[in-house]
């Protein structure tokens, strides 16, 4: 009569005694892939939107320099699309409105007059250390053009040349999610020496070379 042996015993890449290594090696393995995710989509672009306090922006009297007009202070909301690049900077495309205001002597009128002020920049970012995917610190800047669109009759819009510069920082939240804190300045080019602004008929003639403003600003940052 022919013996029947028994089954050889299964090996398993796991001691007999640590029931709980495969799962700590499942949960290794799902943080390594998270993290994997995360920086591939740090690398592949970002969005962020942001909040902010703008301050600034001063026009002359075209017709008594001793007299100027400048813009309210107030909150501005802004947005940006970054991109990576060779080098490990990245390109941005950035975009901004603050709903602001002029005198209403600016225009010949009692009460204030709405000015939307809006920036559109293409430019990108430097990292100072570290990198698009960790807490780093960073230069940024752009060009592009600013939009004034004032509130009131007699008034007409205008496009002119900018630029923006400025330093910032960013600190990781969550998996492709970033907290970012840059401080902005702009400089817009108005060469104008009287009519800006105006469509026709106003009373007082604005001037100026060039617009100044500042900018303290807080974003989310998502990579995708």
């Amino acid at each position: 009569m022919r013996r029947v042996l028994p089954p050889a015993p299964v090996k398993t890449a796991f001691p007999a005694s640590c029931p709980c290594a495969a799962r700590r090696a499942l949960r290794r393995a799902a943080v390594a892939v998270l993290l994997a995710a995360a920086g591939t989509c740090a690398a592949q672009g970002t969005f962020a939107v942001y909040a902010g306090a703008r301050g600034g922006g001063t026009f002359d009297d075209a017709d008594d320099r001793r007299r100027s007009y400048g813009l309210d202070g107030g909150a501005a909301f802004s947005a940006s699309l970054d991109w990576p690049l060779a080098d490990g900077r990245q390109g941005q495309v950035f975009a901004s409105l603050q709903r602001s205001a002029l005198p209403g002597e600016a225009f010949g009128r009692s009460g204030k007059v709405d000015v939307d002020v809006g920036y559109l920049h293409v430019g990108g970012r430097v990292f100072l250390d570290g990198t698009a995917a960790s807490r780093a610190g960073y230069a940024v800047g752009g060009l592009g053009v600013t939009h004034f669109s004032p509130a009131a009759g007699g008034t007409a819009g205008a496009w002119r040349p900018s630029l923006n510069l400025g330093v910032g920082a960013q600190w990781p939240l969550a998996p492709q999610w970033m907290l970012r804190a840059e401080l902005r300045g702009y400089v817009t080019l108005v060469d104008s020496a009287g009519g800006f602004l105006c469509a026709g008929g106003c009373v007082v003639r604005i001037a100026g070379r060039t617009m100044t403003q500042g900018e303290a600003l807080v974003g989310l940052a998502f990579g995708f």
